[in-house]
């Protein structure tokens, strides 16, 4: 049965979408968003521009597309867990910082940041897309990791939005602006799990054990 003109098939619509993206990503990052054009891209991914705009409407759709789906490499397990411990709750705050640290410093990540802040003023949309896609489902996750650590009784009491900024703070310091700079090297995963042991044991020791355990 001949296909309705126009229309796309459920056999090749995830290859091709992927294909394009990553032609679209590589073009952006290796030529900039600006002076990458659909024919480009549709040279690249091997399609034709009628192809490229049975999935995306646009230059601008494929940008927002490839920074969500590496802003994917942010998000974490939407439930990480209740600590039964203050140790449970030392372990699961540096598996899940390790675990950011290495995902977030990803090249492809770093280089989405990249893309978004060169077209924060002419696309803010796209800054936002980046935001709400990763960052506040990061802060989300640990806010919510240190609700169930208060109600366990093994963390003070505290805004725990305010007390997940302060974390992320520790952890990151200005290691992401230095990988932003291209000036810091991505780390390696035990050099993700020292700086996540690291800002665990700093937070902690602001936020003592209720209970007088440290």
């Amino acid at each position: 049965m001949k296909r309705p003109e126009g229309a796309v098939s459920t056999a090749d619509s995830t290859p091709t979408r992927e294909r394009i993206l990553r032609a679209a990503f590589e073009a952006f990052t290796e030529e900039g968003y600006a002076a990458t054009s659909t024919l480009e891209i549709a040279k690249r991914a091997k399609v034709s521009k009628r192809d490229l705009y049975a999935y995306f409407g646009s230059k601008h759709e494929m940008l927002g597309a490839c920074i969500r789906s590496r802003a994917e490499r942010m998000r974490l397990a939407p439930d990480l867990g209740v600590p039964n411990s203050r140790q449970m709750l030392t372990t699961t705050l540096v598996a899940f910082a390790a675990n950011l640290v290495r995902e977030v410093s990803h090249p492809s990540v770093i280089t989405a940041f990249r893309l978004a802040i060169g077209e924060a003023t002419r696309s803010p949309e796209i800054a936002r897309t980046l935001e709400m896609a990763g960052r506040e489902t990061t802060r989300a996750a640990l806010a919510e990791l240190l609700v169930k650590a208060q109600d366990g009784g093994f963390l003070g009491q505290g805004e725990p939005s305010e007390m997940a900024a302060q974390y992320l703070g520790l952890l990151w310091e200005g290691f992401m602006v230095g990988l932003l700079l291209g000036v810091a090297a991505t780390p390696s995963p035990a050099e993700a799990e020292q700086r996540a042991v690291k800002a665990t044991s700093a937070f902690l020791t602001l936020h003592p054990d209720p209970a007088g355990g440290g």
